[in-house]
Order: C-alpha cells, then structure tokens, then sequence
C-alpha cells in the first residue's frame, strides 16, 4: 500500500501549522516556511509562540517568504536595539517602560510593522492565533485579533530582554514562557503540522518532550546553529540549512515525529 510522503499529505487537504518558541529560532522558522511556500503549500491556520509567532504573524499577514527571508539575512544588532532606559532612538513612545527588560522594543515594533501585508489580526489571509504570557493572570492568552504587530512583539517580548507589551491594558511576555509549542491557538482540526525548534538553550538539563497530538506531524531540524543578539552573524546559514532539510523531510514517508539533520 502506497505510504504518502509529508508533501502528499499536507496538499490532499487543509491543514494547520504550529511553530514553537526558540529564541532566535526564527531563521529557522523562516527557513521552513520558504520551503512550504515553494512547494504551494498554504496552512488554513498558523499558530506560534516568540519566534514561532513572529514568522507565523508575517507569513499569515500576506507577507511573502521571499520578503521574510530579505529582511532577516542582513539583521543586526542596532537594527532592533533600542536601550529602555537611556537615549531614545526613535521619536515616539507607543509604552513607557513598565518592567524589567533591557531594550524599550519600539526598534522591533517598528520593523515588524513595516513587513507585514495587514495591520489587523482579522483581515489577514491565513487565519492567525498567537499565544503570549499574561503577567498579571500568570497565564497563556491567545491573541487573535486586533493589533498583529503588537501581537507579534507581545509573543516575543522575552523576559528580561525586552519590556512586557501591554495589550487591551495588560501586560504580556513571551508566549513561550508557558506554551513553548505555540499550540494554544490550535482549534479542533484534525491535520497540524508542527514545526518544533530543539532547545539549545545551556540552562535546560534536557529537551523539552516533543508533544502528541493526533493527527499532527512534527518535523525538527538538529544540528542549527546556536543564536542571540550578539550571536546573528550565523541566521543565514540556519535560515538556508533549514530551508534545505525541510524540503527533503517533506518528500520523506508521513510518520508522527520526522527528525533531520540541517
């Protein structure tokens, strides 16, 4: 009996896609959405959590890969670092600072802003649900609707690093801090497809359980490059690494868990 392939599967029927949190994982993310654009291969819904969130925001925006991929392979540092309490670098406040982070986010909130085909969660093509931390219920919120850049940066507002985002008044940080699969937007469909990003992280004693679902295919990629703020000179080669391992485990045979190397 023929066993269908990933690409098989995905084009036979709608699907949704997860992609997990993972620091600067979003190279990586960026990577593997190229691959599924390549190939035709459009969610019905894109769920994510920090860099998941990022990649998903923009794509689900109506934002090209292409232009995803563009924006991110020159990045630096002073592109997005924007001290909270020292000079400013950009003429108005959309937050006064509010809490513990390093960087006020206006740089970040901008450049996302300027990439995305929409403004609005709700008018964007592909149906959008990204998850974030709400500080004062200590609990996940899934953002599905209303502002998608400050949705976006709400996701990715890693504690420490950057200030809580406030959305409808409240104050959010990073969607992975309770939900680092990016799985709270998921609704009932039956068919997901999971991109999970492998911690790299020094502080983890060991990986994270890859989660279960039926009907959910995960792919993960080992062996990408480690990045940060001061570790960005290596997001083309992870962006080009897991494009290219992508697209061969979407021609591999359909199983639960597909693991390659980038």
């Amino acid at each position: 009996m023929h066993r269908p392939s990933v690409r098989e599967w995905l084009a036979e029927a709608p699907f949704s896609l997860a992609l997990s949190a993972g620091f600067f994982g979003f190279f990586a993310h960026a990577g593997f959405v190229s691959a599924l654009e390549e190939l035709g291969l459009g969610p019905r819904l894109v769920t994510g959590a920090s860099a998941g969130a990022l990649v998903g925001g923009l794509w689900a925006s109506g934002t090209p890969a292409a232009r995803i991929e563009a924006e991110l392979r020159p990045l630096r540092r002073e592109h997005f670092w924007d001290p909270a309490y020292g000079v400013r670098r950009v003429p108005h406040s959309a937050d006064p600072p509010t809490g513990f982070g390093l960087l006020r986010g206006e740089l970040f909130r901008a450049r996302v802003a300027s990439m995305l085909g929409v403004s609005e969660i709700e008018r964007a093509p592909i149906r959008a649900a990204l998850s974030a931390f709400d500080v004062r219920r200590r609990k996940t919120v899934v953002l599905d609707r209303g502002d998608l850049a400050r949705a976006i940066c709400a996701s990715c507002a890693f504690p420490a690093l950057l200030q809580p985002v406030r959305v409808d008044g409240r104050p959010m940080l990073d969607g992975g801090i309770a939900d680092r699969p990016g799985h709270a937007g998921l609704d009932a469909h039956p068919r997901v497809l999971f991109h999970h990003l492998a911690s790299r992280s020094p502080w983890r004693a060991r990986e994270p359980a890859i989660p279960s679902r039926d009907g959910m295919t995960t792919i993960t990629l080992r062996g990408l490059p480690r990045l940060g703020p001061f570790r960005l000179e290596r997001g083309a080669e992870a962006f080009d690494r897991a494009r290219a391992a992508t697209l061969t485990a979407l021609q591999a045979p359909l199983d639960s868990v597909i693991v390659r190397d980038a």
